[in-house]
C-alpha cells in the first residue's frame, strides 16, 4: 500500500552538518593567471589603438589624445586579480551516499544537490591553462537537463578522475539496481 509519512523540519538532513571539501589550492593560481593574461590582451589592445586611432588622426603626442584609454588596464586589472582571492574559497563540494552536493557565490550563493540516480553522463575537461595548473572541470548530466547541470571547476585532474569514476560507478550500480 502506498504510504507518504510527514517528515518534520527537525527530521531533514542539514547541508550546513556537511563536510565540505575545498577546491585546489592551485585554482586560485590558474585564475590569477588568466586575469594576468586578460589585462595584457587589454593592453595590446589599447597600444594598437591608440597607435590606429594617432596613425588615422596624425596626431604625434599620443599622451595628450588618448592617455585616459591607459586607465582601462587599471580598471579592469583591480577587480580581476582580487576576485578570485574572494570567490574561490567560497566553492566547495560534498560527496554523500546518494547525492553530489555544490556550493559556490560570494553574493549570490547557491547549493545544488543531484542524487547520483539522476546523472546520466560525467565529463572531465580541461583548457590548456588549466592543464598547465593541473585542474580539470567535472561536468555532471543529468536526465532531462540541456548542457550539462552541474559543472565543478577547480578540482585536481587527479580528484576530478577518482570522482568521475566514483560517480560512474554508483550510477552504474543505481541503474542496476531499479
Amino acid at each position: 500500500m502506498f504510504e507518504n509519512a510527514e517528515i518534520t523540519i527537525e527530521d531533514l538532513p542539514q547541508a550546513e552538518a556537511v563536510e565540505w571539501q575545498s577546491m585546489d589550492p592551485r585554482f586560485v593560481h590558474r585564475k590569477l593567471t588568466g586575469s594576468v593574461l586578460g589585462i595584457a590582451s587589454v593592453l595590446v589592445a589599447v597600444t594598437v589603438l591608440q597607435f590606429i586611432v594617432a596613425a588615422a588622426l596624425k596626431d604625434t603626442d599620443l599622451g595628450r589624445s588618448f592617455g585616459w584609454l591607459w586607465l582601462l588596464p587599471v580598471i579592469v586589472a583591480v577587480p580581476s586579480l582580487v576576485w578570485p582571492l574572494i570567490s574561490v574559497p567560497k566553492i566547495a563540494y560534498a560527496i554523500r551516499d546518494k547525492d553530489i552536493i555544490y556550493k559556490s557565490g560570494v553574493f549570490w550563493r547557491t547549493v545544488t544537490a543531484i542524487p547520483f540516480n539522476r546523472i546520466q553522463h560525467v565529463e572531465k575537461s580541461s583548457t590548456p591553462l588549466d592543464r598547465r595548473f593541473h585542474i580539470a572541470t567535472l561536468q555532471l548530466f543529468t536526465a532531462g537537463g540541456s548542457g550539462g547541470d552541474l559543472n565543478i571547476h577547480g578540482l585536481s585532474t587527479r580528484t576530478a578522475e577518482k570522482l568521475r569514476t566514483f560517480i560512474l560507478d554508483r550510477v552504474g550500480s543505481s541503474i542496476e539496481q531499479v
